[in-house]
């Protein structure tokens, strides 16, 4: 009989341990049928060019959840227009964490947007994952442990921007257009950092902008007015693209450098011009999928397949809908890692323990990388010159720091 009662109670404690790594361990937004994401995207307003990425990405989601969800569960993405206005963007953003309850915000558009609702996210502990935005201020964990970045940051890409004019054009002029905001001040922060003491004698210009200005005219011109041969531009689409017209219809001829957000061909470069933006400068992380170098490769065969079938309205060769494709990967790696313990805190904690991951898009030998400490999953660029056609890599990938 002792020993029957002996092997009752471990059998009894057997299943009860079985019940306890069985059970789930569900956060806000989440049921066994469900998980529950939210984003803010600028579909209206001035830049509304990058209504395309929420478009991207719920697309992304909608290919995910044909093919079976995250373990089961339909991703069930809410996106919605805050207009690229901050005021708009907190109010969205309490209705989308108090009302609506997600469990976490994922690829949020935006530097002042993001900045508006930055203390909030982490007052709230609400995972603010993969924004879409390169500031600096993302990779922050210490201070803003539920934020993170996505793409290399502006500064770094700023520093890279210095090191090129340095290696190749020492004694330029410098001239720089840069929104008035984090987005546009971290390019200046980088560009300065990067020429370090050059930095006073060689940068002979700046001008802001303000995203409600209707254009960048009057800027563009004097900045063309201080004699400057290489021009910095540090402009969202709409701006970025105002700007190369300009440059162009002017005769201005300076060393065009481009932030990387604004270097898409369809959106940026054929509005403003392909025998204007001949010749542009800027840096890359991810193919291009217009360049048919790449075109019997399995990613962007994926990435073309996807568009084709889930967004086919939008523009394949655009490197917003790319990035996208990649950081919609990213996201659903953690959340399938994640299993059945989808709490805010074990979805920050996969997240910020990310090693060597692969997502497609990426360049050959560039991969995801995060830790308690270091929120910046990527930190390589290439520079690359647009050739009328398509962006042309050259040199080697430069780690961004």
């Amino acid at each position: 009989m002792r020993k029957l009662l002996l092997a009752l109670a471990a059998t009894a404690s057997l299943i009860h341990a079985g019940a306890a790594v069985a059970q789930k361990n569900y956060g806000p937004g989440v049921t066994d049928t469900e998980i529950k994401l939210g984003q803010t995207i600028p579909y209206s307003g001035p830049a509304s060019a990058y209504g395309t990425l929420g478009r991207s990405h719920v697309a992304f989601f909608k290919m995910i959840n044909d093919q079976g969800g995250i373990n089961g569960r339909k991703v069930n993405l809410i996106s919605l227009d805050d207009g690229y206005s901050p005021p708009k963007t907190i109010e969205a953003v309490r209705r989308l964490v108090e009302s609506e309850e997600v469990l976490g915000l994922f690829g949020t558009l935006g530097t002042p947007t993001n900045s508006a609702i930055h203390k909030y996210v982490n007052q709230k502990k609400v995972p603010h994952l993969f924004v879409s935005t390169g500031a600096g201020k993302w990779n922050d964990p210490k201070n803003f442990p539920w934020t993170m970045g996505f793409q290399p940051n502006y500064p770094a890409e700023g520093k890279v921007f210095a090191a090129h004019i340095l290696a190749t054009k020492p004694n330029a002029k410098i001239a720089i257009l840069y929104q008035n905001d984090d987005f546009g001040k971290d390019y200046l922060i980088g560009v300065k950092a990067g020429l370090g003491d050059k930095a006073k004698s060689m940068i002979v210009a700046e001008a802001s902008f303000e995203v409600t200005d209707p254009t960048v005219d009057s800027q563009i011109l004097t900045l063309r007015s201080s004699g400057a041969d290489v021009f910095v531009n540090a402009a969202s689409p709409k701006f970025a693209a105002q700007a190369i017209k300009r440059v162009g219809e002017i005769g201005w001829k300076p060393v065009h450098y481009l932030t990387n957000v604004s270097a898409t061909v369809g959106t940026v470069l054929r509005p403003a011009g392909l025998d204007h933006s001949t010749g542009l400068l800027t840096t890359q992380f991810q193919k291009d999928p217009g360049d048919s170098q790449w075109d019997k490769d399995p990613e962007m065969i994926a990435y073309k397949e996807f568009m084709k079938k889930y967004y086919p309205e939008g523009d394949v060769n655009d490197q917003l809908n790319l990035l996208c494709f990649a950081s919609g990967h990213a996201m659903a790696h953690v959340l399938r890692q994640a299993g059945d313990n989808l709490t805010r805190e074990n979805v920050m904690k996969i997240a910020g323990n990310l090693k060597d991951l692969r997502v497609p898009g990426l360049l050959p030998g560039l991969t995801i990388n995060t830790s308690p400490t270091n929120h910046g999953p990527l930190s390589m660029l290439q520079m690359a010159r647009f050739d009328g056609t398509k962006w042309v890599p050259f040199g080697e990938p430069i780690t961004a720091k």
